[in-house]
């Protein structure tokens, strides 16, 4: 902890803001029935507006210099650029059928007695290049009706490989705008992250394999209707995945991808020479809501930093962490509570990642395995809650309830066992 963070003094009233973010969007949830009634943009708004209100020892413009440092933070102005690129290329990628092109590749190569595994897979493929969890629940769930149709498989049981494949790729794709709030706000490298993030949830990615395909060993699929696909519509993906395994810098990988997918798009007649803008801006317009959110968030935290809830936290927690082991159980912990509070796993890291990497510094945890934490256990939170975006997408889509489908949602469990297993029983660098 640097000499400015000593000096501020830990106060609990600076968390109000938040308190009063949490309390309309948690409110207006229970009292509607519907967590996205409230939008999370309106939600920090109001926050921002209670934290101006805080602390008369500030003028106003003070407070606007102290909210200016905060949203100018490099990691915060570069995670913004990163989603408007991320969303260019999403926007690109989609309009040249890469998604539709990916599932049917997926679907001809898989032998049709491990269906409702191989949606698993496909999953996480998917998810993985796609950076969406959404999107991968929303590509794959009609697909996963079908399968159910033919099978006689619980449809609940096929929707939820879906879900688990989705929140595969959810905190491990270079793309999704989870991994690049995690890896800004602690300032690791990309492919660091991925390789940690990697290693932790492969055993649980397995187990989740297993369990699939031992829950339908004795059924068989046969799948209807065109499954064709043009593989130079998938490379896209391709080299995005493994430009940024290779440690190219991200903005080049993105921007690279954009450009491939725009030429596929032409070249096999899926976009119009004249709408190559076009889909790009409505992939950047997707991405305006997080980058938004992010700035608000930015600004609150700032103000209460600057008010002394950020060392209240800090404060707190320490009572509770002893060494590298609690500190990383803090982060997990921390990651966990703020996802169930907001519904979006984003916007949990966003808000958690300042907080871990105050407690990465100070323990000696090392960045890519607080991010690969931030990731993890906020991607578990937003997989299991009946209220998250994801489940409640897959719900609409198949015609159940989130409580249908969550007694098969094996991956997010098996991934915070296999995590926690690794903060126990892992070594670490004295």
């Amino acid at each position: 902890m640097n000499q400015n963070q000593k000096q501020v003094k830990a106060n609990p009233a600076a968390l109000l803001p938040i308190g009063v973010f949490l309390l309309i969007f948690l409110g207006s949830g229970i009292i509607t029935g519907d967590f996205y009634a409230m939008p999370t943009i309106v939600g920090f708004m109001i926050a921002l507006i209670v934290a101006f209100m805080q602390n008369k020892g500030l003028s106003f413009d003070e407070k606007i210099s102290v909210i200016t440092k905060g949203v100018g933070d490099e990691n915060i102005i570069t995670m913004c650029l990163i989603f408007l690129c991320a969303g260019a290329f999403s926007g690109a990628v989609s309009a040249a059928g890469g998604v539709e092109s990916t599932v049917n590749l997926g679907l001809s190569i898989l032998p049709p007695t491990v269906m409702v595994a191989g949606l698993f897979v496909i999953g996480c493929f998917i998810s993985t290049s796609m950076g969406t969890s959404v999107g991968t629940v929303t590509a794959l769930t009609p697909i996963a009706v079908g399968i159910s149709q033919k099978t006689g498989f619980e449809m609940a049981l096929c929707v939820g490989a879906v879900m688990c494949g989705a929140m595969f790729g959810d905190n491990l794709s270079m793309i999704s705008d989870t991994t690049i709030a995690a890896v800004k706000t602690q300032g690791c490298e990309m492919k660091d992250k991925f390789k940690e993030n990697f290693f932790i949830v492969l055993p649980a990615a397995l187990i989740t394999v297993v369990l699939f395909f031992a829950l339908t060993l004795n059924g068989s699929a046969t799948i209807d209707g065109d499954l064709s696909y043009n593989i130079f519509r998938v490379i896209p993906y391709l080299l995005v995945l493994v430009g940024a395994l290779i440690g190219i810098n991200v903005f080049v990988v993105l921007i690279g991808g954009t450009i491939f997918s725009l030429i596929a798009g032409v070249a096999t007649g899926s976009i119009a020479l004249d709408q190559m803008f076009v889909v790009m801006g409505n992939g950047v317009t997707g991405m305006y809501d997080i980058t938004c959110i992010s700035i608000l968030v930015a600004c609150v935290v700032a103000l209460v930093k600057e008010f002394g809830g950020i060392q209240f936290i800090l404060e707190k927690l320490r009572s509770l962490i002893k060494g590298q082991k609690g500190a990383e159980l803090g982060i997990a912990s921390l990651a966990l509570l703020v996802d169930a509070c907001t519904a979006n796993n984003t916007v949990a890291i966003v808000i958690a990642g300042p907080i871990a990497k105050e407690i990465c510094d100070e323990y000696g945890v090392d960045p890519k395995r607080s991010a690969s934490l931030l990731d993890i256990f906020s991607s578990v939170g937003q997989g299991l809650i009946p209220y998250g975006a994801q489940l409640l997408t897959a719900a609409a889509l198949s015609g159940l309830t989130p409580y249908n489908i969550m007694p098969y949602l094996y991956y997010p469990i098996l991934m915070a066992i296999s995590a926690l297993l690794f903060i126990f029983f892992r070594k670490r660098a004295k």
